[in-house]
């Protein structure tokens, strides 16, 4: 039984940062997905894929996958790097681009 301890990046349909601050700990797949041959469903016997554990912090998580006993890693977020635009640049007489309509 292994899982993956990371925090959740922001969703692409909104620009807020709700849900990113928690750690989550997601048990990875031990059984291949079938196909139900009736009506065409992805299906599988393992309930473990369906638990999201959220924790505080990383210290957390990985207490928790310590004290039961599970295999885990570590997937460290990637903090987004934010461009600092100006509206005056687009003003600037030195502009790099030149102005277009």
């Amino acid at each position: 039984m292994s899982a993956k301890i990371y925090r959740p990046a922001k969703t692409a349909m909104q620009s807020g940062k709700a849900k990113t601050h928690l750690w989550v700990l997601e048990f990875d797949q031990s059984a291949p997905r079938k196909i139900d041959p009736m009506m065409g469903y992805t299906t599988s016997g393992d309930t473990r894929q369906q638990v999201k554990l959220t924790f505080e912090s990383l210290d957390q998580a990985e207490a928790y996958a310590q004290r039961e006993g599970i295999e885990y890693r570590v997937i460290l977020p990637k903090e987004a790097k934010r461009q600092v635009v100006s509206y005056t640049d687009n003003f600037r007489y030195n502009r790099l681009q030149p102005w277009t309509h």
